[in-house]
């Protein structure tokens, strides 16, 4: 391959690329012994060593770490005000659900304290959530609202989501999910609610171009079969892909639902059956698994992981981060709940944060994998096997962390600029 190079490219040498490209027929997408050449923001090419000419470019010598995609958390709540600390606490200590909600706990807690706070003081919390997953890797993150059910704090948690976008070294996918429970306002009047988030809510938060896909939580004590309905056929309508909260805590039927109107996602999925898991086959919906919140609520009933490998429905793997459920701001954290508590391979899991997580975002041209024409969102890590990265929880392997080309941390010395 004849390649002109210029004097801005870069070449990294010497390094072990686990690119998760499916056409390359090793686990991981694993090469060793190839230069990975990047241009502006890009990967242009990745090419047996030495196949380059480099005395026009500058070359960086990974040393032998090894270089994988940047880590993609597909769901996440990182956008709310105050904390549910002290009620876990009281949980611990025996009282019920329904008595915490009864004294104003749950989500609508977190929806008041939310809705209390300043565009300013969600930002700054959010912002220190958001410095947690870089620091780990994360080059792209997808934020919900949801804690704001109403126009102006959903908009709020919108705004704050593209405002740390603009001021970080991340690309974040946003998303409504206004009906992510009712609030107190609708507590007897769901359709009511629904009602407001398809006339009013959904078309003047699209219209301003602050989020790009749609969330609901359709379960028992969220959202019905219809009501999800309705939602979906606004969105589809205003031409916004879906995605959904769904099979949780009971088979309702909504991932069949999602994967009908060719959801890009369907997350937790405890409850999923068989007939369920075909649909999504035939759809090419992602499964989206959530072992943070499985853990933290002590649940026993697993995703049918099994099927879905029987069935080739992608898998992908997130934190689910947020106050209530999975207060755990750590993807690498989560991959490692995802091989104890699911039974995911190693592989799997780096799929589960690399390639199929792009997909669920709707990125699976441009993210997730080593390749040329991909996004030049990398990590290089002090380690040789993939596993590394998340067997040993407790201290960082990262090296350095490339966005868009560009170096955002490193303790590499870059070894010198070829003439």
């Amino acid at each position: 391959m004849a390649i002109e190079l210029r004097d801005t490219d870069v070449i990294w040498r010497n390094a072990r690329l686990a690119t998760m490209d499916s056409s390359i027929n090793a686990a991981y997408g694993l090469l060793k012994e190839h230069d990975l050449l990047v241009r502006n923001d890009k990967i242009l090419a990745i090419l047996p060593a030495a196949t380059l000419q480099t005395n026009r470019c500058q070359v960086i010598d990974a040393q032998q770490r090894l270089i994988t995609p940047g880590l993609i958390d597909c769901h996440t709540h990182l956008v709310f005000g105050g904390n549910r600390a002290y009620e876990w606490e009281q949980r611990l200590n025996g009282m019920s659900y329904a008595e915490l909600s009864a004294q104003g706990g749950g989500i609508n807690a977190t929806v008041s304290a939310t809705r209390a706070s300043s565009l300013e003081q969600l930002e700054h919390s959010a912002q220190q959530r958001l410095a947690a997953f870089m620091a780990e890797g994360v080059t792209t993150i997808e934020i919900k609202s949801g804690y704001g059910l109403n126009l102006e704090n959903e908009e709020k948690l919108l705004q704050v989501a593209q405002n740390l976008a603009q001021h970080n070294s991340i690309e974040i996918s946003p998303t409504l999910l206004a009906a992510h429970t009712c609030p107190p306002e609708y507590k007897h009047n769901p359709d009511a609610y629904m009602n407001l988030i398809c006339e009013v809510i959904l078309p003047q938060l699209w219209q301003k171009k602050l989020f790009e896909a749609v969330d609901v939580f359709c379960e028992s004590v969220g959202f019905n079969l219809a009501q999800t309905e309705r939602l979906f056929q606004e969105a589809e309508r205003w031409n916004i892909p879906i995605k959904g909260h769904v099979e949780q805590l009971s088979n309702l039927g909504g991932s069949k639902l999602v994967a009908r109107y060719h959801g890009l996602s369907v997350d937790h999925i405890e409850y999923l059956d068989q007939a369920g898991v075909e649909v999504l086959s035939r759809s090419g919906t992602v499964a989206v698994l959530l072992p943070g919140a499985f853990y933290f609520l002590q649940e026993t009933q697993r995703p049918p992981v099994d099927l879905l490998r029987r069935f080739n429905v992608p898998i992908a793997i997130s934190t689910d981060f947020n106050p209530g459920t999975s207060p755990f701001a750590s993807l690498r954290m989560a991959m490692n709940m995802a091989c104890v508590q699911f039974g995911l391979t190693p592989e799997e899991a780096w799929l589960g944060v690399t390639r199929h997580a792009a997909r669920a975002l709707g990125r699976e041209k441009s993210h997730g994998q080593l390749r040329a024409g991909a996004y030049a969102d990398f990590i290089v890590w002090d380690a040789e096997n993939p596993v590394d990265i998340f067997y040993e929880l407790g201290h960082n392997p990262l090296n350095t962390r490339v966005f868009r080309g560009t170096i955002t941390h490193s303790s590499i010395q870059q070894i010198r600029s070829s003439k």
